[in-house]
């Protein structure tokens, strides 16, 4: 657990939420507790009155604040550790509740070696989106949010500025290939979008989960039981461009596919390892495919992960991100919040996939078109149809699938 002296922060009493996180690979802790920071005037205070007071051009004292709390932040050695302002904070806690205003995107970091800085690309377009209805593509990279070029900014960042209220407008300009693309997109609310469900050939479905923001696990868990007909030939779980969520909502959701057992160990700092383990028995006789590549991360990956670990699932597509610690938001007097990892989780296995991210079964180039990873993905049902018996008459049993 991270602990300020009286140099830190602002005098101020904050509450920690602690079952809410999310930026790119972004995950979530569990149970809830509150913290205070000791009130007296610190080191910290009283430097920044001399500056405001001495100081030859007037000085913002937020700008002091700010600066100081980043500052703070950076000599953790935390790369994940991050300070929000308080509408940056409501944004982020409206965006895990599924509630916001946007264009259709999940962005991920661009992996290309060639670039000079870390550039931002469109992970995911949610269809029937404002951005899927423009044209918008997944490996488009991000490099102009209306009047603003973001060479050098954070997924999280440019996700904000895409954001805004509803039926506003934003012009988006993007990289593809050779070429730059200009769009201008209309804001539209969105709730609960986060999962989307198809069918497919041969009586499978693909079930699309965005990100894990609340209520998910338990849409997925719906989207298996409503239309038990459409999956008789396996599902598709795509978790490509996820970056993860809440916590408890990945268990929810890998939940859905298991009959009990463990789902995913966190391990927080001077606690317990806590065993997260199945909510309530699942489907566990549908073959299962799960679609990732780079941009599955933090939450997603415990889903991914546990899937595989519980010999449940074969995964197909690229590498993981690798994300495997845990962040806390804590609450600041004046509505905004700090952001600090807090602990690691671990899967099934006991695998800890930070910096390492999870090798698929069955592997799909990267720079193959999205399209690509599906095609192999129901020939891997296709196959697991044709070599599992029990498949024929209803499935496979819980026997062959733990």
């Amino acid at each position: 657990m991270f602990r300020f002296s009286g140099r830190a922060l602002r005098a101020a009493v904050v509450t920690v939420a602690v079952i809410c996180a999310y930026a790119a690979g972004v995950i979530t802790g569990g149970g809830a507790e509150e913290r205070t920071v000791p009130v007296g005037r610190s080191l910290l205070d009283e430097a920044a009155a001399k500056i405001r007071q001495e100081a030859a051009e007037p000085v913002d004292p937020g700008e002091l604040d700010d600066a100081a709390i980043d500052a703070m932040l950076r000599r953790l050695g935390d790369k994940w550790a991050r300070y929000y302002s308080a509408r940056e904070y409501d944004d982020f806690r409206g965006r895990l509740n599924g509630r916001y205003s946007g264009v259709g995107l999940w962005l991920g970091a661009a992996d290309d070696a060639k670039a000079t800085d870390k550039r931002v690309r469109v992970a995911s377009v949610q269809p029937g989106s404002a951005a899927a209805r423009a044209g918008v593509r997944v490996g488009d990279v991000i490099t102009w949010v209306g009047d603003d070029r973001v060479e050098g900014w954070d997924v999280t960042r440019v996700a904000m500025a895409l954001r805004g209220a509803p039926d506003a407008g934003v012009r988006l300009t993007v990289d593809r290939g050779s070429r730059e693309h200009r769009f201008t997109l209309v804001r539209t609310a969105v709730s609960n979008g986060d999962v989307s469900a198809a069918p497919l050939d041969d009586h499978m479905q693909i079930i699309r989960v965005g990100a894990f923001t609340r209520g998910v696990g338990r849409q997925v868990r719906g989207a298996l039981t409503a239309t038990p007909d459409r999956h008789r030939g396996g599902v598709l779980l795509d978790l490509r461009g996820n970056p993860g969520g809440l916590l408890r909502e990945a268990v929810e959701t890998a939940s859905a596919f298991l009959p009990d057992g463990l789902v995913v160990t966190y391990e927080r700092q001077g606690r317990p390892a806590e065993r997260m383990t199945v909510t309530e028995a699942g489907d566990t006789r549908t073959p299962l495919v799960v679609l990732v590549d780079a941009g599955t991360a933090s939450a997603a990956e415990v889903v991914a992960g546990s899937l595989r670990d519980r010999d449940r699932a074969v995964i197909v597509g690229s590498r993981t991100f690798g994300k495997g610690s845990v962040q806390e938001p804590i609450r600041l007097a004046d509505g905004s919040a700090i952001e600090l990892t807090v602990g690691r989780y671990r899967t099934p296995s006991g695998r800890n996939l930070d910096g390492v991210g999870i090798d698929p079964d069955v592997a799909v180039s990267a720079d193959r078109p999205p399209l690509a990873a599906e095609q192999r993905a129901q020939a891997v049902l296709r196959g697991l149809l044709a070599t599992l018996p029990e498949v024929g008459s209803g499935g496979v049993t819980d026997r062959d699938r733990g």
